[in-house]
């Protein structure tokens, strides 16, 4: 008589225990890395270096996508989303290890090898960073082994088998215990060389504590004080200055690179009389400016948030270049960041008047790691991707037709000047108000143009002036409001348009960020009750 046909159930029920040896022999494979990483350089990380090959390999559509979709919250949806694909990759080679040890082992090898390769082709890796990843390799293929042997074995005889039997069956549930309990104690040690491994990794980081005991100088050229009124008188509407803690981060570094000020150096060469480094002394140590510039991420949306407006202090771009004295054919700095970011700025750009600075300082304090400790770039009238180099070490004064740059050679525009935009901050979209007396609220940027004029439109109504706040300079957005004592119950639509200071009113037709920035009029719904 054949053999009943075994269920999908029944066959799922069999692998479970082997998955979750897989699951956890990788849960202790990149324990042991990263905890070993910790004592080396940066680019050492596993789990950083095959989200840094991700990112680089990921088509501009689905990074765009990311960003638009997610925000700020870009990166932690890719390490959740790494992790998801991790342990079911891990749990489907501890079914293929429980079916044949040989092929299992094989592929633990594979990976191992692809994760050596994504680490040794990071920006500043050595030879020695790939010894955490073969680490972590062969103690979780070695895990991967022990878990494999104490899976249970067949299930027990048909009844009727007598004292056979029962010992069969006593034998299978005292190897089920010891293979959850090997288990367990497996996964409670990855957890604890995780912890340790961030534990270790916050003590090694040097530049968070030179950060923290860093006295900025006072600058040579202040910023001007900001004009009364910069801020709109409407309850809810954003700060002027945003908070360093609540400015936008979009870069490409899954982990904030730690650089200790004592070892930065700028290299400044390429088309240029003289080539020449500086070190961050010399920063401190030179004549600094401060200024107020609003930076804008190229992707964001029509009434986005990823635009900030910080006070920053640094020394002019103009200046540093200026001692480099660029070649006539000339016409783009191409900047490097340490973690091998780069990004094309227009070289006229960094050389006129505006306030381009090699940023040391945020707000009053040294620049947060996340935002580019110790230096940054920080350039009026350009979008982030083609000038805003945090990390920066490396400045190559070139020619567009030579070089591109990261984002630039996936497609992205090469110069990226900043589109003029428009917000609704106040009210929220959907958000319900009191019908009567409302008043709206928001924020208009053409940095290096300025604004001279907002309009909203509620409904179908005519187009009304917005009552401008202060201009604190061209660089900066400035806020608007409108009061009014009419509006009615119910549901309605309000829009809103700009002109820059050249007059130039802002493009109706919707544009998505791809390739040079989103472009169209904000618009929201809300509810008077």
């Amino acid at each position: 008589m054949a053999a009943p046909p075994v269920s999908k159930a029944a066959v799922l029920t069999a692998w479970m225990p082997a998955m979750l040896a897989g699951i956890v022999s990788a849960a202790v494979l990149f324990a042991v890395a990263e905890l070993a990483a910790a004592f080396f350089g940066p680019a050492a990380s596993p789990f950083g270096s095959v989200g840094a090959a991700v990112v680089e390999l990921s088509p501009p559509w689905l990074t765009e996508f990311a960003i638009s979709t997610f925000a700020t919250a870009d990166k932690l949806v890719l390490f959740i989303s790494m992790g998801i694909g991790a342990t079911i990759l891990a749990a489907g080679i501890g079914v293929l290890a429980l079916r044949n040890w040989t092929a299992g082992a094989l592929a633990v090898a594979a990976l191992g090898v692809g994760m050596v390769v994504c680490v040794l082709t990071r920006a500043g890796a050595v030879p020695a960073d790939a010894i955490p990843t073969a680490l972590g390799t062969a103690v979780g293929l070695f895990c991967l082994r022990w878990l494999i042997r104490l899976l249970p074995g067949p299930a027990a005889p048909a009844a009727g088998a007598g004292a056979d039997s029962d010992a069969a069956t006593q034998d299978s549930d005292q190897g089920r215990r010891t293979f959850l309990a090997t288990a367990g104690l497996m996964a409670g040690a990855a957890v604890v060389m995780g912890i340790a491994a961030g534990a270790v990794s916050a003590a090694r980081n040097g530049a968070r504590q030179v950060r923290e005991a860093l006295g900025l100088p006072a600058p040579a050229r202040p910023a001007k004080p900001l004009p009364e009124g910069v801020q709109a008188p409407v309850d809810g509407a954003i700060p002027f200055v945003t908070p360093n803690a609540q400015f936008y981060r979009i870069d490409t570094a899954l982990f904030v690179p730690s650089v200790d000020p004592a070892d930065w150096q700028l290299r400044v060469h390429g088309l240029v009389e003289e080539d020449f480094s500086i070190g961050f002394q010399d920063l401190l140590a030179a004549d600094l400016e401060e200024s107020y510039t609003t930076l804008t991420c190229v992707s964001n949306e029509v009434g986005g948030g990823l635009a900030g407006n910080a006070r920053w202090l640094g020394y002019p771009l103009r200046e540093l270049l200026a001692r480099a004295r660029p070649l006539a054919e000339a016409d783009m700095v191409l900047s490097t960041s340490i973690d091998g970011f780069t990004a094309s700025t227009p070289l006229a750009v960094l050389t006129d008047a505006r306030n381009a600075l090699l940023a040391i300082g945020m707000n009053g304090e040294p620049l947060p790691l996340e935002h580019g400790f110790p230096v940054r770039m920080v350039v009026p009238g350009l979008y982030g991707y083609v000038s805003a180099t945090k990390w920066v070490v490396d400045l190559e004064v070139t020619r567009f037709a030579d070089k591109t740059a990261y984002w630039t050679s996936r497609g992205w525009s090469d110069h990226g000047p900043i589109k003029t935009a428009s917000r609704i901050d106040v009210p929220r979209a959907g958000a319900r108000v009191a019908a009567g007396r409302t008043a709206f609220a928001g924020t208009a940027w053409a940095q290096h143009r300025g604004i001279s004029k907002v309009q909203v439109q509620l409904d179908d109504g005519d187009w009304a002036d917005a009552k401008l706040a202060a201009e604190a300079s061209v660089d900066t957005w400035r806020q608007w409001y409108v009061v009014r004592d009419d509006v009615s119950a119910g549901q309605h639509r309000l829009r809103v348009r700009a002109w820059d200071g050249d007059g130039k009113l802002q493009t109706e037709t919707p544009a998505p960020p791809a390739p040079d920035g989103a472009s169209g009029w904000h618009s929201i719904e809300f509810t008077a009750d």
